[in-house]
């Protein structure tokens, strides 16, 4: 939809004409082709990495066990969970967002190397594209905002992807922005095998989950959502949503979305044995809002599977259930994953 291309080296720090008020950015303050301004660096340190696990509980071997990273990769240096790079450069991408009303979806999101605990991450975000929400009366303006977000540990880019949050306009009416936001194209699996390192001995995790193509895995333990504002302050997580009640839409406040999906990974973990990383969400929708204290539960389907090196790449459709007077969905995401 809208393709992008990954420099080898750190993007150049953006102008003074990126500079965004302090409580902004509006969706008329933004332009296509405009870089936000850069927060500070993140080190993925140990402290955060215990923090993560103590808010998600996941099951990722090489990201708890430095023996089974160094039987996997050949060096006993941990391996940062995918959940928590992901959670930190979209924490730090909240430039764009820190008016925002709702985030509608993430696409074509690669982590293009692993990165190991004690990295420093860097984000960068760039206006891709931009459409007018409906406009209804009584209600200020809106509008979607496209944004491409690269994360670098030093020079090395080490995820990519888009996402598309909502913001308000302080403008009295439409501004005329209808740019095409593009579709999820259809899964090929073989554009992710790239991305499982060639030298990681998958085998040394051991055997996976026996796994029939369509067949869903419910994971009978349950979970709450709690931390929820701990997790945005430290991932620099800026929108006011996730911090603000008063800033809701909602009665209470509304929990940033990493935060399900977050506790998504962590449930797939405990299905798939031996899970060694998250390499790509192919698409991820919010398809309802989170709160705290939100009792969840997960479902997993296989939809694809391909040989890589001594393992395999897996695609699998998880479907996120927030359990209050009724089961209501929340979550629809289509993950690739490697595993023995």
């Amino acid at each position: 939809a809208h393709p992008r291309k990954h420099p080898p080296c750190r993007s150049p720090a953006p102008t003074l004409a990126t500079v965004i008020p302090l409580d902004g950015p509006f969706f008329d303050d933004l332009s296509v082709g405009q870089t936000l301004p850069v927060q500070p660096a993140l080190v993925v340190d140990e402290g955060l990495a215990a923090l993560y696990q103590s808010i998600f509980g996941e099951r990722l071997p090489m990201s708890l066990d430095p023996s089974a990273t160094e039987a996997v990769t050949g060096t006993s240096r941990r391996l940062a969970s995918p959940g928590l790079v992901a959670m930190i450069s979209t924490g730090q991408s909240t430039t764009v967002s820190r008016r925002v009303i709702a985030n509608l979806f993430y696409r074509d999101f690669r982590f293009v190397r692993p990165v190991e605990v004690g990295e420093a991450l860097t984000t960068t975000v760039t206006v891709a594209a931009m459409a007018d929400g409906s406009s209804k009366p009584g209600r200020q303006e809106r509008g979607k905002v496209l944004v491409d977000i690269e994360t670098r540990s030093g020079d090395d880019l080490v995820l990519a992807y888009q996402r598309c949050p909502m913001l308000p306009s302080r403008a009295a009416g439409p501004l005329g922005h209808n740019d095409e936001l593009g579709a999820v194209p259809p899964l090929d699996l073989a554009t992710y095998l790239s991305l499982v390192p060639s030298d990681w001995d998958l085998s040394a995790l051991g055997a996976t989950t026996p796994w029939a193509f369509g067949e869903t895995i419910v994971d009978p333990m349950r979970d709450t959502i709690d931390n929820a504002t701990g997790l945005a302050r430290m991932t620099h997580n800026l929108a006011m949503i996730h911090r603000d009640a008063t800033m809701s839409p909602y009665p209470t406040r509304l929990v940033y979305g990493g935060h399900p999906l977050g506790l998504a990974q962590a449930s797939l973990s405990r299905v798939v044995n031996g899970l060694a990383t998250v390499l790509a969400w192919h698409s991820c929708d919010h398809v309802g809002p989170a709160f705290e204290g939100d009792l969840l539960s997960f479902r997993h389907t296989l939809v694809d599977q391909a040989p890589s090196g001594t393992g395999h790449v897996l695609a699998v459709q998880v479907e996120g259930f927030a359990e209050r007077d009724e089961s209501v969905k929340i979550l629809d995401w289509l993950v690739v994953i490697a595993a023995p």
